[in-house]
């Protein structure tokens, strides 16, 4: 701007222009404002180049006013090309009506401002309002080919088949199919709303289609989920048109989603001899290794993407995560840090499921410090939604203190944080404190949901608070009115079975509104094997195995309940009824955190470096636990 002395508002204009090519739109903001300060005076290109500078902003309606008013301030609101980017601007800040309004005070419009207040209408899903626009604008003026691409949005949202065919009637008739847009446009509808046999009709009348049509008409078949159409389709698209990448990525993902590896290579083959791979087909394609459990195809594709996103990082750690690779994961989180990738929080979540599954306590707290040291304080949802998985985090991992630590210091505790703190809580059988918050929850106004009560219960379950427990359940329904679920019954019966109370949970599960299921009659027959109640338990299996007839646990359960009791001869009947096809466990593994590494052991697996060790110890205080040392009681 130096170099010219007193420069008009063309070049100003100029400048601005340019900066909104470029997408610099802040800085086209700062021209106007010096603009403004030397009292340069504007034409009437100057407000609608500002409009579409604030439109790509997304401005607020008050600023949108403001140019309204300067506009008729400096006596442009005649202008056609103004009042068109003012009424644009207007439907982007949500403001339809009051575009309406600025339209109807346009003494000659045009069809970018028919088409404009149209669209606006079309994404509010206001869809009557542009139709009977649509109605009145043909009534003054020939609609353009951008109107119809804008109605057969309309009609992708609104789908009546009459109608539809009609509008493609009325197309046919008008010639607007000549233009591939809108073609393409009413196979969009078509696809979105129609039936195969539609679909398939019109792209065969078509005639001329090209790579968009091709994408749109994949896309319609991945949703499908026929497969072996799919790839007939493809194999015909490859005998027509060169694809692109974008239709390759659309296969990739239709692939992945329907199940087909084989396909999926073959796809990745095609994508290098042709030199298509992008950034977003890579990622696409490790999605889709991943999800069948080819991960080191899908490390090899991680390579060659050119620098990784937050998406692609994100895409390989979930792979791991769902093949139990978590470890794998782990240390792709410490890669990530090294590039300097700021991780996501979907990824910061994915990491303490991790944290929790592998009890991976360390870790953990890593994440804690790094949320901690970068959360952002202009998004107060994601940092709620992290802030309560941190602390689930550490309830699970076992660091109460911490959990409690990280609930003090949350400002903003809605009902999810209250709840996800009160089921931690009565996990490890803290239920009187868990009432505790409990009240306190309500005493600050926040309502409980189903799950919260769900929660509670389970707490008073744990900690053996009987009347407490009841209560809540009565509370439940006659104070929130909330209907008690299977959930919820299932929790008071175990409740009630713990406490000795079995003709109650009985009388419980015979009186409530719902069917029960196994697992409320499972609750039941182990309370009756630990207060060895044979009546109640026979009763209880007699219903499993009406309900899960292939499920011989609650038998066996049963069996070792008549063992305790010396039943020996129902047990040999019980057990000769018994089909053991099926009968044989997965085995059992546990892991622990010790100095930063995950140690994990499987039942009965003893190739573990320090196993001698470890299970001489576990066996020295399993003795303890057995025996405890009686010397310094004192005997009457």
């Amino acid at each position: 701007m130096k170099s010219f002395e007193e420069p008009s508002s063309k070049v100003w204009n100029l400048v601005m222009k340019s900066a909104l090519d470029l997408g610099n739109f802040e800085m086209g903001i700062l021209v106007y404002r010096q603009m403004r300060q030397l009292h340069v005076q504007h034409d009437s290109f100057t407000l609608p180049i500002v409009n579409q500078v604030y439109m790509m902003l997304g401005c607020d309606v008050r600023c949108a006013k403001m140019i309204h008013c300067l506009g008729t301030h400096l006596g442009f609101s005649p202008d056609l090309y103004f009042c068109n980017t003012l009424i644009d601007l207007y439907i982007k800040c949500g403001c339809t009506i009051v575009a309406h309004k600025l339209f109807d005070e346009i003494p000659l419009r045009d069809h970018v401002s028919w088409t404009s207040l149209i669209s606006g209408y079309v994404n509010e899903g206001k869809l009557m309002q542009a139709l009977e626009l649509f109605t009145e604008m043909r009534r003054q003026l020939e609609p353009n080919f951008v109107t119809m691409i804008t109605m057969l949005r309309a009609c992708s949202s609104c789908w009546d088949a009459n109608s539809g065919k009609q509008f493609h009637g009325y197309l046919l008739k008008q010639g607007f199919l000549i233009d591939s847009s809108v073609r393409n446009s009413l196979l969009q509808m078509y696809t979105n709303k129609g039936t195969i046999e539609d679909v398939e009709n019109l792209f065969s009348d078509l005639g001329a289609v090209d790579i968009v049509s091709w994408n749109i008409f994949i896309s319609f078949y991945s949703a499908v989920g026929d497969l072996e159409a799919l790839v007939g389709k493809i194999r015909d698209m490859l005998r027509e048109v060169a694809p692109t990448v974008q239709t390759l990525t659309l296969i990739a993902s239709a692939l992945s989603k329907l199940g087909s590896c084989c396909q999926g290579q073959e796809l990745h083959c095609f994508a290098t001899k042709t030199g298509l791979g992008d950034r977003i087909l890579l990622t696409c394609l490790m999605d889709l290794y991943a999800k069948f459990g080819h991960l080191d195809d899908s490390v090899r594709v991680f390579t060659e993407v050119p620098c990784p996103t937050t998406l692609t990082w994100s895409t390989l750690m979930m792979g791991f995560m769902e093949h139990g690779q978590c470890d794998e994961a782990i240390r792709l989180f410490r890669q990530l840090q090294s590039a300097g990738v700021e991780p996501t929080a979907n990824i910061i979540e994915n990491l303490l499921d991790v944290c929790v599954d592998t009890g991976a306590l360390h870790l953990g707290k890593e994440i804690h410090g790094y949320f901690f040291r970068n959360s952002p304080s202009n998004s107060a949802e994601k940092n709620s939604v992290l802030e309560t998985a941190i602390m689930n985090m550490y309830m699970r991992c076992g660091s109460i203190s911490s959990a409690r630590h990280c609930f003090s210091m949350m400002v903003d505790k809605g009902v999810v944080v209250w709840t996800s703190m009160i089921e931690g809580l009565g996990t490890y059988g803290l239920g009187p404190e868990a009432l505790e918050h409990f009240n306190q929850m309500l005493k600050e106004g926040i309502e409980p949901n189903p799950i919260t009560f769900l929660s509670i219960l389970s707490a008073c379950s744990h900690a053996g608070l009987t009347h407490e427990g009841c209560k809540l359940l009565f509370e439940m329904k006659w104070r929130f009115g909330f209907n008690p679920d299977l959930n919820h019954y299932t929790c008071i019966v175990d409740l009630l079975g713990r406490s000795g109370k079995l003709k109650e949970a009985l009388v419980v599960i015979l009186k409530m509104a719902v069917c029960p299921d196994g697992r409320i009659w499972g609750a039941l027959l182990s309370a009756s094997r630990v207060y060895m109640d044979r009546k109640v338990g026979e009763y209880a299996v007699k219903r499993l195995v009406q309900l899960e007839p292939d499920n011989i646990g609650y038998q066996i359960v049963f069996s070792n309940m008549q063992a305790s009791a010396e039943r020996w001869d129902e047990v040999e009947e019980l057990r000769s009824t018994v089909t053991w096809a099926h009968s044989n466990k997965a085995p059992g593994w546990s892991c622990i955190e010790v100095n930063g590494e995950i140690q994990g052991f499987v039942s009965g697996d003893r190739s573990h470096l320090d196993a001698g060790i470890i299970y001489e110890l576990l066996g020295f205080l399993s003795g303890h636990m057995k025996d405890p040392d009686m010397y310094t009681v004192k005997l009457n």
